[in-house]
């Protein structure tokens, strides 16, 4: 597409909004972008060629979109919620610091998944999803018969793992991240302590929440402070 299609339609193609969003989503891809725009969460215009043409407003909701799913983890119906008063007003939301419900972040589809199958969606080989177990990085959970499943944690971990090896990390390096998901997990669990003492409903309800919330916090005080490191790393 010319940049004179681009600028006279007064938009960003495709792969502008990509070089454009990519330090912040190193992974966001064409099919990605193309998926929201299939879901109806996105509607770019199309160029007399007819190319796709962003505008600023399409834009900043993709990045919305985005953030929502790495920072608050929402699946995509409830980012859908969410943008309807964008859709009625017009207007971009306003910057959401709230942790997802407790029942989305802890959300699980009880699905599950035998060895062979978690390799095969993580990019695994049985050996290194074993040395994972072995570093108590991932968790099979054991059925009446001794065989072994992993339910939906496991694939996002197993995935995430996959990267670091790819980079050049070893399986024992990733104790380190485990033995401070441990920390963190203990440090939160002493905030809701007195109210797992109450069996109530209510109780249990509300430490809930401050577990997402807090969680959802630590996660985002974590990152930015890998981040911030990293750059002064950079520019050194």
């Amino acid at each position: 597409m010319s940049s004179e299609d681009t600028a006279a339609a007064g938009g960003r193609s495709i792969g502008e909004v990509i070089a454009e969003l990519r330090s912040e989503f190193p992974e966001l891809s064409v099919s990605k972008v193309r998926f929201l725009e299939g879901q109806g969460l996105v509607e770019p215009e199309r160029s007399t060629s007819g190319y796709r043409l962003f505008s600023d407003t399409e834009v900043e909701r993709i990045r919305y979109i985005l953030r929502q799913q790495r920072d608050h983890y929402l699946p995509l119906k409830v980012i859908r919620s969410k943008l309807a008063g964008w859709d009625a007003g017009d207007r971009a939301p306003a910057p959401d610091d709230d942790a997802p419900p407790p029942e989305v972040f802890f959300g699980a589809s009880g699905v599950s998944m035998s060895a062979d199958e978690l390799c095969r969606s993580a990019g695994l080989s049985k050996p290194q999803l074993r040395a994972l177990v072995d570093q108590g990085v991932i968790e099979p959970m054991k059925l009446p018969d001794d065989s072994e499943v992993y339910l939906d944690d496991a694939l996002p971990i197993a995935r995430a793992a996959r990267r670091l090896l790819a980079e050049g990390l070893e399986i024992r390096h990733l104790r380190t991240l485990r033995l401070a998901a441990e920390r963190q997990s203990e440090l939160l669990r002493q905030l809701v302590t007195p109210l797992l003492r109450h069996r109530n409903p209510d109780s249990r309800r509300k430490a809930a929440e401050i577990l997402a919330a807090s969680a959802t916090a630590a996660a985002q005080l974590e990152s930015g402070m890998v981040r911030s490191r990293l750059r002064t790393l950079l520019e050194s």
